[in-house]
């Protein structure tokens, strides 16, 4: 346990990062979870939509610094990859 006032506040900070951050995750896996149902129904214009949000999320996880910008790039890259073969079966 911590003694001195600035441990105490650390610690006390450091718990409020670490439940900001896990909401941003949680919140990313979620709406990329969105993003498989849709893919799954094969719908590849609502895919396009929910791929929207999804990278909207990514970047702004990635610009707070809880996620690392090349981590949110590269899960970006491969979601863009599986809408794509969506978008080859329709067309």
């Amino acid at each position: 346990m911590a003694h001195s006032l600035s441990a105490k506040k650390r610690v006390r900070q450091n718990d409020k990062r670490r439940a900001i951050n896990r909401r941003r995750k949680s919140q990313v896996k979620t709406q990329i979870k969105h993003f498989q149902e849709t893919l799954s129904e094969g719908d590849a214009d609502a895919a396009a939509e929910q791929f929207r949000l999804v990278a909207a999320k990514l970047d702004k996880t990635a610009a707070t610094s809880t996620m690392h910008k090349k981590t949110a790039a590269r899960k970006k890259s491969r979601l863009a990859k599986q809408l794509n073969v969506i978008k080859a079966k329709k067309g």
